[in-house]
């Protein structure tokens, strides 16, 4: 299988992971630069260049897109669909999950848990808005944030007002969440690989902190997941249409909540809390959905040779 990376930085331990797991398979694989790549695009003819030369030939790629590249990312991505080449998590999946409002309206209509969330948009009906949501702690987010940034607790209503009021004066779009006591700073991290979750772990937030990314000094250890909580986490991948996703859960008194879907879900926190080979699993996934596709196409009337009659 000839395998491509999606990846601004070949140094990074997720991307490296990935690398030296497609070559210990016998698949040739290389990392390209999203940002390096450029399109043509005509009528039913797609055409990709890298740093000054055709690249074909592809049978898969694996995205690891940056939020910061979100748009020109998923176009490159979506070129190489269209080009025929296998992708775990395509274009729009991935551009679902990174609209944290969009992807709370999905997951909340498939009827899988989440905290209680509300958007407004005038300050007029801030007021109202809070009423909906109920009495604080409350948690405030950016749509488009990551590794817990811009995310934020607002301990009472005068406090939730004052965060509301500074991110509309920066045009930004946010959530306003119900706080999850009981989970007492933790969550789970399922990582879900082809419709299974391959991995676990609990991501502890530091003392004096609520968040428990582990960018954010947070914990992590392995952990065993009930029956509710693995269906949750496969079932939230799957309304995205994601088969390669870490999915957060929440432990509440109402079940598993999900908290987030992420697309391009790090490695190496996961690796090294559980000890599994997430990057092989990822690896494996691919190749099984390349050779499936290849036998499907090989066995289609379009491409079996009709005999003369």
């Amino acid at each position: 299988m000839k395998l491509a990376i999606l990846s601004r930085n070949t140094a990074l331990y997720s991307t490296q992971r990935l690398v030296d797991a497609a070559r210990e398979r016998g698949h040739s694989v290389r990392v390209l630069d999203p940002l390096r790549c450029y399109l043509r695009i005509a009528p039913n003819a797609f055409e990709m260049h890298y740093k000054g030369r055709v690249l074909s030939g592809l049978d898969a790629v694996i995205p690891r897109i940056g939020t910061s590249v979100t748009f020109y990312g998923t176009a490159v991505l979506r070129q190489l669909e269209m080009m025929d080449c296998f992708t775990p998590n395509p274009s729009d999946a991935i551009l679902r999950s990174r609209d944290k409002l969009r992807a709370h309206q999905m997951l909340a209509a498939q009827g899988l848990g989440l905290p209680t969330t509300v958007v407004g948009d005038n300050p007029d009906d801030t007021d109202d808005l809070m009423t909906m949501l109920g009495k604080a702690p409350h948690v405030i987010k950016l749509n488009e944030g990551t590794q817990g940034n811009g995310v934020i607790l607002a301990e009472s209503a005068s406090a939730s007002r004052s965060v509301i009021e500074a991110f509309r004066g920066l045009y930004a779009n946010f959530l306003v969440q119900e706080f999850i006591g009981e989970a007492k700073g933790a969550d789970l991290r399922c990582f879900v690989v082809g419709g299974k979750v391959v991995a676990a772990m609990r991501r502890k937030a530091k003392k004096g902190e609520f968040r428990s990314n582990l960018h954010r000094g947070g914990t992590a250890a392995a952990v065993s997941l009930t029956k509710a909580e693995t269906e949750t986490a496969i079932r939230a991948a799957k309304v995205m249409g994601l088969n390669v996703a870490g999915v957060d859960l929440l432990r509440s008194r109402r079940g598993p909540l999900v908290l987030e879907v992420n697309s391009s879900p790090g490695l190496e926190g996961i690796e090294g809390a559980t000890g599994l080979d997430v990057a092989g699993a990822i690896v494996d996934y691919v190749a099984y959905r390349h050779a499936r596709r290849k036998r499907a196409q090989a066995n289609s009337p379009v491409n079996k040779r009709v005999k003369p009659a």
